[in-house]
């Protein structure tokens, strides 16, 4: 979401991050570009002016003239008033007397639906609670079958609806049931609209005073920029909210809407939604979102995610065998590659490692591409010739090649790569073996790495 304001901010303030001293001129022409950058990633004008404002208050100011790196203290300057723009980190109040009922409200194609089964699948997974979901969308049978679908590939308990019933009853129904069965939370889906219109406020008031939710989310989709916070502020007008859910987040959204929901609404962005998968949503830190958005990647969320996916027993295994510096096979190689490419492959950590957004989106794709083609080389290969690659001779190549839909040629580089990370392995497990294995890279290594 962020790729085109990240780049246009990253390249003016990189004209400062090595500057000795800054002067009125060149803080103004880099402002000027901040300004340019976040017009055209469609953040509202009044947040920019103030953005703006508040930066310029600050660079001209102590805080820079005493720095010895007046640039990077204008690049911190930045990133902290990025922090301030969209709010502290708040989570969703599940400290109260249970269960904790969750209201949805959205506009029709927000994706409203979609992202009631990934809370339902967050709260059952990273907060262990029980949840219900239903619908009270009477106007969209689909919508019905479809939450159904969703709680039941997430494992949630799913409370059925009916076109002919009225929405408070359902939502009624929905939190006696939850509370009757003891259960910790219980998620509203309710109906959107094509665009705000009275009889749609009036229906979400009466469910809102019926059940008195302990959370209010407005679900809007970040793809409409700006108009996603002016929409947030017309239901904010209209309901108590309590926090906002940007969806498709991965998409080609200019980030405009994540920089500007706060300050209209005055409700804190909680969570973003990144694919279409009942996993892909995030919960919403400012802080990381500000690093990502400057290039600086953002290491914490790339750490949390691989605690949650990557096979730890697996992990351990595979530690040892390279500690050993024998046993690795092309196997092991295998289920590497398809943890890595379960986490979202290449594009997926690009934002999240420092320096890593500069690489450019072909490269990435083209890296995601070719990590495809040495799994469905590997697929090809019997388990034998997995486990004792040196038995892959001339006919086994040709038919590995023509099993995978690639060349004999892709068939011996593949081999060829696994054999060299065999070799460095082995270097790695020996004493000393991290020096030799960093003298062999000497070269191949980036300036200022090596001994």
């Amino acid at each position: 979401m962020f790729d085109g304001l990240t780049e246009r901010l990253t390249q003016s303030l990189n004209r400062l991050r090595g500057s000795g001293r800054l002067t009125e001129e060149n803080v103004k022409e880099t402002l000027r570009e901040v300004r340019m950058a976040l017009l055209e990633a469609d953040v509202a004008l009044p947040v920019v002016r103030e953005f703006i404002d508040h930066v310029r208050e600050r660079a001209v100011g102590q805080e820079v003239l005493k720095s010895l790196t007046p640039g990077q203290a204008l690049v911190k300057i930045v990133h902290d008033e990025l922090v301030a723009l969209m709010g502290e980190a708040e989570g969703l109040q599940l400290n109260a007397r249970p269960p904790v009922v969750i209201l949805m409200a959205g506009l029709q194609g927000s994706g409203k639906t979609t992202t009631v089964g990934k809370l339902a699948r967050f709260l059952k997974e990273r907060h262990k609670k029980s949840v219900l979901v239903t619908s009270a969308d009477v106007y969209r049978p689909a919508a019905i079958d479809q939450l159904a679908t969703l709680a039941r590939e997430v494992g949630v308990e799913f409370q059925p609806s009916d076109p002919s019933q009225d929405p408070v009853s359902i939502a009624r129904r929905a939190v006696d049931e939850a509370r009757n069965r003891y259960l910790d939370v219980v998620i509203i889906d309710t109906a959107g609209r094509l665009h705000i219109d009275q009889e749609m406020m009036d229906e979400i008031r009466r469910v809102h005073e019926a059940i008195e939710p302990t959370e209010t989310l407005f679900v809007v989709d970040s793809m409409t920029g700006q108009d996603a916070a002016n929409t947030a502020r017309a239901f904010g007008e209209a309901l108590p909210l309590t926090g906002v859910v940007l969806t498709k987040a991965d998409g080609d959204a200019r980030g405009g809407a994540a920089l500007s929901v706060r300050h209209i609404t005055g409700r804190p962005i909680k969570f973003l939604g990144m694919g279409e998968k009942s996993s892909a949503l995030e919960p919403f830190f400012p802080d990381r979102i500000a690093s990502r958005i400057l290039g600086m990647g953002d290491v914490l969320t790339l750490v949390e995610e691989v605690q949650r996916r990557v096979d730890r027993e697996q992990a351990e295994k595979l530690a040892k065998k390279v500690t050993k510096g024998k046993g690795f096979d092309l196997q092991d190689f295998r289920d590497q590659l398809s943890q890595f490419q379960g986490m979202g492959g290449i594009s997926a950590f690009a934002d999240k490692l420092p320096g890593m957004g500069q690489i450019g989106d072909d490269k990435m794709v083209q890296g995601d591409k070719e990590m495809r083609r040495i799994s469905a080389i590997i697929d090809s290969m019997t388990p034998t010739e997995r486990r004792k690659p040196e038995i892959i001779n001339g006919s086994r190549r040709r038919r590995i090649a023509a099993g995978s839909g690639t060349q004999v040629q892709d068939v011996n580089r593949v081999l060829k790569q696994f054999k060299d990370m065999q070799t460095m392995m082995k270097k790695f497990s020996t004493k000393g073996g991290v020096a030799k294995l960093m003298r062999s890279l000497k070269g191949r290594l980036p300036p200022g790495i090596g001994f």
